[in-house]
């Protein structure tokens, strides 16, 4: 009887060994088909210049609003400055007398819609009718003048003072009118003069103006 036991195992050894290479072979082809693909990547677009930015779409920079010059210089012009003689009403308030003395308030009111300011010492001057002038102007009294600002309905006074010409014995006439002249302005206000006589000349003539101050007087 003839010995088939070696034949057989070279056989199954090499069935084994095909086996084993096909296995491995299995695994490289997974091992490479297992490895997802890399995505690509999409092109870059660059968004098209719509005119208004700068070539790296950076927006311009802002322009700053022009300021309101002329509005500010309006606003000033409304509310500060001298009061011109158009603005303001000229009155002579009622005597104050004393010691000899006759006093009366030349008072200056703001008529306008501003506000408006006064410095120093109006001028003051009597006249006839015919407009011509009685007497020398009055004689500024020493003084330390401080700017009055008036808003609109406002006054501000100043003092005119001479002594009674009863008593002083000076030359009088009796004027018509008294011009007033608000402090650095040429144009007058002209009063009508209701308190009789008044110094022109000789002894103990000389009339006073104060400066002015704010208010309607004594």
């Amino acid at each position: 009887m003839a010995n088939t036991s070696r034949p057989v195992g070279r056989t199954a050894l090499l069935a084994s060994a095909v086996a084993l290479l096909g296995l491995v072979g299995a695994c490289g082809d997974e091992s490479s088909t297992s490895s997802a693909p890399q995505p690509s990547r999409a092109p870059r677009t660059t968004a098209p210049d719509s005119g208004t930015g700068t070539a790296s779409g950076t927006a311009p920079a802002a322009t700053a609003a022009p300021s309101d010059t002329a509005g500010s210089a309006s606003a000033s012009a409304r509310t500060d400055g001298r009061c011109h003689t158009s603005e303001l009403r000229a009155a002579v308030g009622r005597v104050d007398p004393g010691a000899g003395q006759r006093n009366f308030p030349i008072v200056l009111t703001n008529t306008s819609d501003r506000t408006c300011t006064l410095y120093g010492y109006p001028g003051a001057a009597f006249v006839d009718a015919s407009g011509e002038h009685l007497g020398p102007d009055p004689e500024r009294a020493p003084a330390s003048p401080e700017t009055v600002t008036l808003t609109p309905g406002k006054s501000a006074w100043a003092g005119l003072s001479f002594s009674s010409p009863q008593i002083s014995g000076a030359r009088t006439a009796t004027p018509a009118a008294l011009l007033v002249t608000p402090p650095d302005e040429h144009d007058p206000i002209e009063v009508k003069w209701t308190a009789g006589e008044v110094p022109v000349g000789g002894d103990e003539s000389s009339v006073s103006l104060s400066a002015l101050e704010a208010g309607t007087g004594p």
